[in-house]
């Protein structure tokens, strides 16, 4: 049984299911690689425009592995490997939507900080307990709820280890969305049917100058903002979506 199980349950959505129940989805270094190998290959599949990240109704993923990461050294290699999975998530420029049940803690939590969008159920349970066993967060924990919250919301959540609940998560922004237990999965497939539908890119454009903004000064954000938006009047979407639009058609987008 894989480790990951790709499904498509929707044109142009692929949804993955990390599939390891007897540990709590845990990350173990082969679950981390399967992940980075199938959205990989997904961005560069034509047919995806969106794709949905779950676990199962009791957990998105307990964390990392801690039996794995107590046999580490400073200088073992697998603090490389784990880097390498990352990156292919972050690097992704297609929208990642986690629909997390259950428990999303440790790396887990940071898996489900590297989506763009998260739908949270209501009994969802979050948070980075790494500081519990004498470590911290390793792959974006600490900076990614740091902007998302500010700086005291987070340290209230990453200097105590403790759980937060969806509320919470929503309150200080950690989620986008708190639906549910049972329609979790269910809302976020609707939400990428309808990014699906919509001009992939513009939609990778968008989440570009998001990710690239959200660090940058204003003016260069800007800036970068105007310039994208410009570029996106050379493309065969821009004349579809607003010819459409015009002629109260329902337009047909190709990516072009």
């Amino acid at each position: 049984m894989s480790l990951v199980l790709l499904e498509r349950p929707r044109p142009h959505v692929a949804l993955l299911r990390i599939n390891r129940p007897e540990a709590r989805n845990a990350l173990s270094p082969p679950v981390r690689e399967t992940l980075a190998e199938l959205v990989s290959e997904l961005a560069a599949d034509a047919d995806v425009r969106a794709i949905v990240l779950t676990g199962d109704e009791k957990a998105f993923a307990a964390g990392a592995d801690l039996v794995e990461l107590s046999k580490r050294s400073v200088s073992d290699p697998a603090f490389a490997k784990a880097h390498v999975a990352w990156k292919a998530l972050k690097s992704c420029p297609k929208p990642l939507i986690a629909a997390v049940n259950g428990f999303a803690l440790g790396g887990g939590c940071e898996l489900m900080l590297h989506c763009d969008i998260i739908i949270a159920g209501r009994s969802a349970k979050l948070g980075q307990p790494e500081v519990k066993v004498g470590i911290m967060p390793g792959a974006g924990g600490t900076q990614r709820i740091l902007r998302a919250a500010g700086k005291y919301r987070a340290n209230r959540w990453l200097l105590t280890g403790d759980m937060i609940d969806a509320a919470t998560a929503y309150g200080i922004g950690i989620v986008s969305e708190v639906v549910e237990d049972d329609r979790v999965v269910a809302h976020a497939l609707d939400l990428a049917d309808k990014i699906a539908a919509l001009p992939p890119l513009a939609i990778a454009a968008t989440k570009e100058v998001v990710e690239l903004g959200a660090d940058a000064p204003l003016a260069a954000a800007l800036a970068l903002e105007q310039k994208t938006f410009q570029l996106l009047f050379a493309t065969e979407d821009r004349t579809e979506g607003m010819n459409a639009f015009l002629e109260k058609q329902r337009p047909e987008f190709k990516g072009r």
